[in-house]
């Protein structure tokens, strides 16, 4: 995603969508476990499951995906992959997924691109605007002091911390992410999402009202595609409103 939509938008969109959701965190706990089904030996696993617990995903759920992966009941083969091109406006957008037909996969990404006045394009064209980093997002609450947590996580190795609306976004590189969300774990603070993403280093802010409707269509459409995990953009406008 580019800018941070607020908490309560996106609860409200995770709501209406919670049996895909459901169905996307599956998959990514399958593919997780095929490194090994115990979650204190395998760091992507417990994160998946992590995410999973976090919109209240059922045990026997997150159980089946899990020896799904590691082989003790059947289920299918998923490799993981991204899109790149841009939307509407000329906004960059990076699309990671999770699938197990990759020419379907290709196939309903050039459609949602091309649908929507966007282009899909070759890998690496738009992935240079863009740099990997940990996010983890946190609720306002009164009980919550702002320099405290900016201390917790500046001394765990976090790179920043940015104040919005409703929330803080604690950033990491890839490398400290995991010992930076165990440490704010520990310490007793609750995350609303934690994830490392793609976070771009240049934004473009479309004008055009036509363009701006596409672009969210288009990421609605994608959004809703199974086999998509996660639509990122550099748009600086708040699509989520």
């Amino acid at each position: 995603m580019g800018r941070h939509g607020t908490i309560a938008n996106r609860k409200a969109s995770q709501d209406s969508k919670r049996a895909q959701v459901f169905t996307k965190y599956a998959r990514a706990i399958t593919v997780a476990a095929k490194s090994g089904g115990d979650p204190d030996y395998n760091m992507s696993l417990k994160h998946a499951i992590d995410k999973a617990k976090g919109i209240n995903m059922p045990n026997d759920n997150i159980t089946r995906a899990i020896k799904k992966g590691t082989g003790e009941l059947a289920g299918e083969t998923y490799e993981s992959g991204s899109f790149e091109g841009y939307g509407a406006g000329g906004v960059a957008v990076i699309v990671d997924v999770l699938t197990d037909n990759r020419n379907r996969t290709t196939a309903a990404m050039k459609h949602a691109f091309d649908k929507f006045g966007g282009n899909l394009g070759v890998p690496g064209c738009v992935s240079y605007m863009f740099e990997r980093k940990g996010i983890i997002i946190i609720e306002k609450t009164n009980g919550i002091e702002e320099d405290a947590l900016m201390e917790a996580a500046l001394e765990n190795g976090a790179e920043d911390m940015i104040t919005h609306e409703d929330s803080f976004e604690v950033q990491t590189t890839p490398d400290t992410f995991n010992d930076v969300s165990e440490a704010l774990k520990a310490a007793g603070y609750e995350f609303v999402e934690a994830d490392i993403e793609y976070v771009p280093s240049m934004e473009s802010a479309p004008t055009d009202e036509h363009d701006i409707k596409n672009l969210k269509k288009m990421i609605d459409m994608l959004e809703d595609n199974d086999d998509v995990q996660k639509v990122y953009h550099n748009c600086s406008l708040d699509l989520d409103e």
